[in-house]
C-alpha cells in the first residue's frame, strides 16, 4: 500500500533520480571531509542545533529568536520557565541532543517514538496528560501564521486507527531500509509524510516529524544533516511546506494518493541544505585561519574549566598580557567559538552550545 504512493510518472521519476544523484554525490564527498573531525564541524553543529531548535518551534507558533534560544540553552541549570515557548524549546533541545549523539544505536520502533514524544513534551506544563501517548481525540493539521490566524490544512487519521497505521508505517520503513528495496531518501520522505498524515499525537507532531527526519537521515548515512539546519530551511519555505502537504493530502486514502510533489519538495530541501553547508563550511575554514594556536588553547581552556573569568585565564597564561587576552576573548566571542555572560567584573566565558 505504501509503495503505491511512490508510483511516479516518468517525468517525476527523472527529476527524483536527478535530485537523489546530487544528494548522494555530496554524501560521498562529505564523508572524506567529516573523517577529519576538525573543529569547524563542531562549530557548525553547535550553530545548526540552535537554528534547528528555534526554527522547528517557530514553525509551530513559538516566537523565540535564535539568540534567545541560545541564551536559554546556555542556562542548563534552569528549573523554571517563563513561557510555553521556553518549555517547548528546552524539550526540543533535549530530544535533538539525544538523536545527534545516539542516532546509530537508536532503533525505529513504536516504543521509541512514544519515548521521544515524552522527551519532547517533558517540560510542557499543559501537555503532561498526553505526552508519550497516542491521541484520543480527532485532530487536524493547522497552519499558524504570524498575524495569529490559522488555517486547516487537512484532516488526519481517526484515533482508533492511529496505532495500527503507525505500526504499519514503522514496519514498512524498517523493512525497506533493511532490504534496500526503496532508496532511503524516498523511505524517509514517505515516512515523514505518513507521520504527518496520521498525526498520531494531540500535540508535538510537527516538531516530532522533523526530529524523525534528522534521525533517519543520520541512520541512513547522511551524516552531513547534523551540520546545517534542515528545520531552518523548512521555516524559510513554510508556505510551500503547507501547500505541498495540502496538495498531496487531497487524495488521502484513495488510489490517486501519489506523493510526487511532497517527495520533490523534500528532496529540494536537501539540495538547498547541501548548498548552504558547502558555503558555510568554506567560510568557517577561511575564518578559522585567523585563529592562532594561543587562541585555540584559550578556547580549549574555557571549554574544560567553564565558567571562567578573565583573571582565571590570566593565571593560566601568565606570559600573555591582559590586553592581548582581552583581544583574544573578543575575537573568540565574535566568531561564536565561546559565549560571554555578565558585565564588567562579573563577566564569565563559557563553551558555546
Amino acid at each position: 500500500m505504501l509503495n503505491s504512493k511512490l508510483a511516479f510518472d516518468i517525468v517525476t521519476m527523472q527529476k527524483v533520480i536527478q535530485s537523489i544523484g546530487k544528494i548522494d554525490a555530496f554524501k560521498g564527498k562529505w564523508s572524506s571531509i567529516e573523517n577529519k573531525s576538525d573543529r569547524y564541524l563542531r562549530e557548525l553543529r553547535k550553530i545548526a542545533t540552535i537554528e534547528s531548535i528555534g526554527s522547528s518551534t517557530r514553525i509551530e507558533g513559538a516566537v523565540l529568536n535564535d539568540d534567545e534560544v541560545q541564551q536559554l540553552i546556555n542556562n542548563i541549570k534552569v528549573t523554571e520557565f517563563k513561557s510555553r515557548d521556553e518549555e517547548e524549546v528546552f524539550g526540543y533541545y533535549e530530544a535533538l541532543d539525544i538523536i545527534l549523539d545516539n542516532a546509530a544505536s537508536i532503533q525505529l520502533s513504536e516504543s521509541y517514538i512514544l519515548q521521544l514524544h515524552t522527551i519532547l513534551l517533558k517540560y510542557s506544563s499543559k501537555d503532561q496528560r498526553h505526552k508519550g501517548a497516542y491521541k484520543n481525540l480527532p485532530n487536524s493539521v493547522v497552519a499558524n501564521y504570524p498575524d495569529g490566524s490559522q488555517r486547516t490544512i487537512f484532516n488526519t487519521t481517526a484515533p482508533h486507527l492511529t496505532q495500527k497505521e503507525m505500526q504499519e508505517m514503522i514496519d514498512w520503513v524498517n523493512q525497506s531500509l533493511k532490504e534496500s528495496t526503496v532508496h532511503p531518501l524516498l523511505v524517509i520522505g514517505l515516512c515523514v509524510y505518513e507521520f504527518l498524515s496520521i498525526h498520531p499525537f494531540q500535540d508535538g507532531n510537527g516538531r516530532l516529524s522533523r526530529l524523525l527526519t534528522t534521525l533517519l537521515l543520520l541512520k541512513s548515512g547522511y551524516e552531513f544533516a547534523q551540520y546545517i539546519s534542515f528545520e531552518h530551511i523548512i521555516e524559510e519555505r513554510k508556505k510551500e511546506y503547507y501547500q505541498t502537504l495540502m496538495h498531496d493530502q487531497s487524495n488521502r486514502g484513495t488510489d490517486k494518493e501519489i506523493i510526487s510533489e511532497w517527495i520533490l519538495f523534500f528532496l529540494s530541501n536537501l539540495e538547498i541544505l547541501i548548498e548552504k553547508l558547502e558555503v558555510k563550511y568554506s567560510s568557517y575554514k577561511e575564518r578559522g585561519n585567523y585563529i592562532n594556536e594561543r587562541q585555540q588553547q584559550i578556547q580549549q581552556y574555557i571549554e574544560t574549566n567553564q565558567p571562567v573569568k578573565l583573571g582565571d585565564i590570566a593565571k593560566a597564561y601568565p606570559d600573555v598580557s591582559i590586553n592581548t587576552l582581552k583581544k583574544d576573548l573578543q575575537l573568540l566571542v565574535q566568531q561564536q567559538m565561546i559565549s560571554k555572560a555578565g558585565e564588567k567584573k562579573g563577566t564569565v566565558y563559557v563553551k558555546r552550545v
